[in-house]
């Protein structure tokens, strides 16, 4: 006769073990066969990079993610100095700088750095979650990327210089302030004031939502004095000299946002009075360039971002799966958990496979996302040009909801141990999802913005057409029901009307375009691996 040892012996060892040894690119063929096949010829040289970098992403930075994850060490303010003096010093763990300092040391967005480094790159630092970086990067490349067209002066590129190729080994952090406390993602709302003072131009007024807040440089929205036009301005957070004496440039950071998730990055509320601000493209412009250049990129990012935590969270998933036992089976043999690993399982491989197939479309398009000044351009070019920007949109949508959907349901695997903060990373990576969900644009003022775009597009543009070049490859069947779809859709005059028909409308809309996007996606899956 056996008996139990009441000194229960059980213990997660093996788990842990395994879990501490992956490696998130040596150890996951199916992210080198997307690469593989996405890269192209240059993939062995990718390829190697990857390894690289995931030897670090792996091990050291997962670590310091981990650490710096713990409540007590988030980021707090010291307003003032002991003289009195207003420094608005951001505290953070030494940590969280040095990983910093050694992420952007990879040079992300440096000539010497091709687009395929870069995005597998960011797509193995993030599966730490946000760890004070990836908002950070994904900010930079907004603000390289609307430097590399409009720097036009010493000081803009300057700070190219200093974001692209760093400065005595640094490489200086972007960050974007478009939201104000009335208009949220209305950005044409904006109220904060641009004045030309003898040359040299300086804002004034306040921002609601200023992420990565420690950032060296930010892109700010503004309207000059006298004009209902947004401008966009690149502004130092310290002038020339002042960052070693904590003095800023002209603003306040007068508190710092409690949110759910990103907890180890900045959010804050600024005050500008007299920020000296360099413009960027013509200043009746800001908007336009917001949405074709900055929001672009970070929606890019989005999408790749949500298959980085839906790659860690099912990876940890399904292995505990094999070792967690109950009723002396391991609980990955029972039907129903089985059932719920596949689909979850399915939806991050054709998230990272759509991920990967949209950046390559875009790397595709000359100049990027001309908008509006595509008009004289080949009418096919013109309609590619116009599917890549919806469908950026809708990746946003699709793949941040889908985010939070799986991690929830990862969680749900490890019973009442994925709720435990301090027993895996999946409670951080939920949290940080649901930010990805409401940043850059919620998902209604999207769709909106979609169904716009294509009623406005209809004349030389028919849905029904979009659908079809989109997915081209799928069966035809599926083709043609979603092309009936979007056509009775697309037909309806607005959504703003709260009435019967609308309503339906608006429902329809949303499962829609779902439903379209992970047909893109299963054809970006199909693609990568055609069996």
């Amino acid at each position: 006769m056996s008996f139990a040892d009441r000194n229960n012996p059980y213990n997660f060892n093996e788990f842990l073990a395994w879990r501490q040894s992956v490696d998130y690119y040596r150890d996951d063929p199916f992210i080198q066969k997307v690469l593989k096949h996405f890269a192209g010829d240059i993939w062995r040289d990718v390829d190697a990079e990857a390894r690289a970098v995931s030897e670090k992403a792996s091990f050291r930075w997962r670590d310091m993610a981990e650490r710096i994850a713990r409540p007590e060490l988030r980021p707090f303010m010291l307003h003032y100095d002991g003289h009195h003096n207003r420094i608005d010093r951001i505290c953070r763990p030494l940590d969280t700088e040095i990983m910093e300092r050694e992420i952007f040391s990879e040079a992300f967005f440096a000539d010497k750095t091709s687009p395929w480094v870069k995005l597998i790159k960011m797509f193995l630092v993030y599966q730490n979650g946000e760890a004070c970086v990836a908002c950070p990067i994904t900010c930079t490349e907004g603000l390289v990327m609307l430097l590399e067209k409009y720097a036009d002066t010493p000081e803009t590129k300057q700070i190219l210089q200093h974001c692209k190729e760093g400065s005595d080994g640094v490489y200086a952090i972007g960050a974007q302030y478009l939201s104000e406390i009335q208009g949220g993602s209305d950005v044409p709302s904006n109220v904060l004031e641009a004045v030309n003072d003898n040359g040299v131009w300086k804002l004034y007024g306040t921002k609601f939502f200023c992420s990565a807040t420690h950032a060296e440089y930010s892109v700010v929205t503004a309207k000059p004095v006298g004009s209902e036009k947004v401008a966009l301005f690149v502004v130092p957070s310290w002038l020339p000299g002042n960052k070693e004496k904590e003095i800023r440039n002209g603003y306040t950071i007068d508190r710092i946002k409690w949110k759910l998730g990103t907890s180890e990055l900045t959010t804050g509320e600024l005050t500008f009075n007299g920020a000296v601000g360099y413009p960027v493209g013509p200043l009746d412009k800001g908007v336009a360039n917001v949405v074709g250049i900055v929001l672009t990129y970070s929606r890019l990012t989005v999408g790749l971002s949500a298959a980085a935590f839906m790659t860690r969270a099912v990876r940890e998933a399904e292995k505990y799966a094999t070792f967690r036992k109950a009723f002396e089976l391991p609980i990955g043999q029972f039907p129903l958990v089985a059932v719920q690993l596949d689909r979850i399982t399915k939806t991050t491989r054709r998230t990272t496979a759509g991920a990967f197939k949209l950046y390559r479309d875009f790397l595709s398009l000359e100049g990027g996302l001309k908008g509006s000044q595509a008009g004289d351009e080949p009418m096919p070019a013109r309609r590619k040009r116009f599917n890549i920007r919806e469908l950026i949109m809708l990746q946003k949508i699709a793949a941040s909801w889908d985010c939070t959907d799986v991690i929830r349901e990862a969680m749900s695997i490890f019973g009442g141990h994925g709720v435990m903060e301090d027993f895996s990373a999946l409670p951080r990576l939920y949290r940080d999802s649901a930010i990805n969900e409401l940043w850059e644009g919620p998902r209604n003022v999207l769709l909106t913005q979609i169904h716009r775009d294509l009623q406005q597009a209809a004349a030389w543009y028919e849905p029904t057409e979009l659908v079809a070049n989109v997915l081209t490859g799928l069966d035809q069947s599926l083709i043609d029901e979603l092309a009936l779809e979007i056509k009775a859709i697309v037909a309806h005059p607005h959504l703003f009307q709260a009435d019967a028909a609308t309503i339906d409308i608006c429902k329809r809309w949303d499962a829609f375009c779902h439903r379209f996007f992970h047909a893109y996606q299963d054809l970006a899956l199909k693609e990568v691996d055609p069996v």
